[in-house]
Protein backbone atom coordinates (compact mmCIF):
# COMPACT_ATOMS: atom_id res chain seq x y z
CA UNK A 1 0.00 0.00 0.00
CA UNK A 2 1.32 3.54 -0.87
CA UNK A 3 1.58 6.34 1.48
CA UNK A 4 -0.72 9.17 0.69
CA UNK A 5 0.09 12.88 0.40
CA UNK A 6 -0.33 14.64 3.59
CA UNK A 7 -3.32 16.98 4.65
CA UNK A 8 -3.27 20.00 6.42
CA UNK A 9 -6.22 18.98 8.86
CA UNK A 10 -10.25 19.40 8.79
CA UNK A 11 -11.67 22.57 6.57
CA UNK A 12 -15.27 21.78 6.81
CA UNK A 13 -17.84 19.76 8.77
CA UNK A 14 -21.50 19.51 7.91
CA UNK A 15 -24.78 19.32 9.74
CA UNK A 16 -28.21 19.08 8.27
CA UNK A 17 -31.58 21.12 9.60
CA UNK A 18 -34.91 21.50 7.94
CA UNK A 19 -35.43 24.48 9.34
CA UNK A 20 -32.22 27.00 8.43
CA UNK A 21 -33.55 30.36 9.82
CA UNK A 22 -33.46 28.22 13.08
CA UNK A 23 -30.56 27.06 12.55
CA UNK A 24 -29.13 30.77 11.78
CA UNK A 25 -30.66 32.06 14.64
CA UNK A 26 -28.82 29.23 16.77
CA UNK A 27 -25.71 29.28 15.78
CA UNK A 28 -25.29 33.04 15.37
CA UNK A 29 -27.27 34.40 18.57
CA UNK A 30 -26.42 31.62 20.86
CA UNK A 31 -23.35 29.97 20.02
CA UNK A 32 -21.80 33.32 18.23
CA UNK A 33 -20.26 31.82 15.09
CA UNK A 34 -20.24 34.50 11.95
CA UNK A 35 -22.49 33.41 9.07
CA UNK A 36 -20.58 34.01 5.95
CA UNK A 37 -23.00 32.48 3.37
CA UNK A 38 -26.77 31.45 2.71
CA UNK A 39 -28.68 30.10 -0.23
CA UNK A 40 -32.52 30.05 1.15
CA UNK A 41 -33.67 26.74 1.31
CA UNK A 42 -30.69 24.50 0.69
CA UNK A 43 -27.43 25.79 2.99
CA UNK A 44 -26.18 28.65 5.63
CA UNK A 45 -22.23 28.62 6.26
CA UNK A 46 -20.64 29.40 9.87
CA UNK A 47 -17.34 30.85 10.68
CA UNK A 48 -16.08 28.49 13.44
CA UNK A 49 -12.11 29.36 14.24
CA UNK A 50 -10.07 27.88 11.41
CA UNK A 51 -13.30 25.66 9.71
CA UNK A 52 -16.55 26.34 8.91
CA UNK A 53 -19.70 24.30 9.62
CA UNK A 54 -21.72 24.16 6.87
CA UNK A 55 -25.64 23.29 8.01
CA UNK A 56 -27.43 22.10 5.07
CA UNK A 57 -31.20 21.39 4.60
CA UNK A 58 -30.74 17.53 3.16
CA UNK A 59 -33.80 16.98 0.93
CA UNK A 60 -32.49 20.18 -1.08
CA UNK A 61 -28.61 18.51 -1.07
CA UNK A 62 -29.92 14.99 -2.11
CA UNK A 63 -30.75 16.55 -5.64
CA UNK A 64 -27.88 16.00 -8.57
CA UNK A 65 -26.48 19.41 -10.10
CA UNK A 66 -27.98 20.44 -13.16
CA UNK A 67 -25.88 19.58 -16.48
CA UNK A 68 -22.95 22.20 -17.19
CA UNK A 69 -23.28 23.55 -13.38
CA UNK A 70 -20.62 26.06 -12.50
CA UNK A 71 -20.04 24.12 -9.05
CA UNK A 72 -21.01 20.58 -10.05
CA UNK A 73 -20.86 19.59 -5.84
CA UNK A 74 -22.23 15.28 -5.99
CA UNK A 75 -25.51 14.84 -3.90
CA UNK A 76 -25.09 14.32 -0.34
CA UNK A 77 -27.72 14.37 2.64
CA UNK A 78 -27.85 12.73 5.68
CA UNK A 79 -30.78 10.87 8.28
CA UNK A 80 -31.14 11.75 12.12
CA UNK A 81 -28.78 13.59 14.52
CA UNK A 82 -25.46 14.23 13.00
CA UNK A 83 -22.36 15.65 15.77
CA UNK A 84 -20.30 18.27 16.07
CA UNK A 85 -17.50 19.22 18.21
CA UNK A 86 -15.70 22.47 19.02
CA UNK A 87 -12.91 23.15 21.07
CA UNK A 88 -12.73 25.46 23.87
CA UNK A 89 -10.43 26.84 26.29
CA UNK A 90 -10.56 24.81 29.44
CA UNK A 91 -11.31 27.73 31.89
CA UNK A 92 -14.60 28.40 29.68
CA UNK A 93 -16.45 25.50 30.61
CA UNK A 94 -18.53 26.84 33.06
CA UNK A 95 -19.06 30.25 31.33
CA UNK A 96 -20.25 28.03 28.98
CA UNK A 97 -22.44 26.18 30.33
CA UNK A 98 -24.37 29.03 32.28
CA UNK A 99 -24.42 30.92 28.96
CA UNK A 100 -26.02 27.83 27.19
CA UNK A 101 -28.49 27.48 30.31
CA UNK A 102 -29.59 30.94 30.71
CA UNK A 103 -30.43 30.41 26.39
CA UNK A 104 -32.92 27.73 27.58
CA UNK A 105 -30.30 25.07 26.30
CA UNK A 106 -30.79 21.93 28.04
CA UNK A 107 -26.88 20.27 29.04
CA UNK A 108 -27.79 16.75 27.98
CA UNK A 109 -23.57 15.71 29.52
CA UNK A 110 -20.80 17.30 31.37
CA UNK A 111 -17.96 15.27 32.49
CA UNK A 112 -14.32 15.39 32.24
CA UNK A 113 -12.27 12.16 30.16
CA UNK A 114 -10.44 9.88 32.22
CA UNK A 115 -7.21 11.17 30.16
CA UNK A 116 -8.39 14.88 31.06
CA UNK A 117 -10.15 17.60 29.76
CA UNK A 118 -13.86 18.45 30.16
CA UNK A 119 -16.80 18.13 27.41
CA UNK A 120 -20.39 19.54 27.35
CA UNK A 121 -23.00 17.61 25.17
CA UNK A 122 -26.47 19.52 23.98
CA UNK A 123 -28.59 19.66 21.32
CA UNK A 124 -29.11 22.45 18.21
CA UNK A 125 -32.67 22.82 16.95
CA UNK A 126 -32.46 20.55 14.69
CA UNK A 127 -31.53 17.87 17.09
CA UNK A 128 -27.81 17.35 16.45
CA UNK A 129 -25.65 16.53 19.09
CA UNK A 130 -23.44 19.42 20.08
CA UNK A 131 -19.96 19.05 21.89
CA UNK A 132 -17.71 21.83 23.46
CA UNK A 133 -14.74 20.13 24.59
CA UNK A 134 -11.48 20.76 26.23
CA UNK A 135 -8.75 19.95 23.04
CA UNK A 136 -6.96 17.70 25.80
CA UNK A 137 -9.27 15.11 25.37
CA UNK A 138 -7.20 14.52 22.32
CA UNK A 139 -3.96 14.72 24.06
Amino acid sequence: MRTPPQLIGTLESALYAEDLDEAADFWTGIIGLTEIARVPGRHVFFRCGGQVLLVFRASATRMPPKAGARLPVPPHGAEGPGHFCMAAEPGAFDAWRAHLESAGIRIEADFTWPQGGRSLYFRDPAGNSIEIADPAIWT
